[in-house]
């Protein structure tokens, strides 16, 4: 009756301190990509910003139908 309860005591020890190990390895990292995707998506809306505003500019200065 015992061996089960220590077994399931140890595997507890065991996924608790690989989930402190891993939060502390992976928090960080995860954080580092949430900011690379942010600077990511800031540039890519500046582009899209630029580019559908020269749109407009280019589009005026074309003759159009008569």
């Amino acid at each position: 009756m015992s061996k089960p309860l220590l077994q399931l005591a140890g595997l507890g020890l065991v996924g608790f301190s690989l989930w402190k190990l891993g939060s502390f390895f992976f928090v960080p990292l995860l954080l580092l990509a949430l900011k690379i995707a942010l600077v990511v998506g800031i540039v890519l809306f500046a582009l899209w910003l630029f580019k559908r505003n020269g749109d407009k500019g280019a589009s005026d200065s074309k003759t159009g139908p008569a």
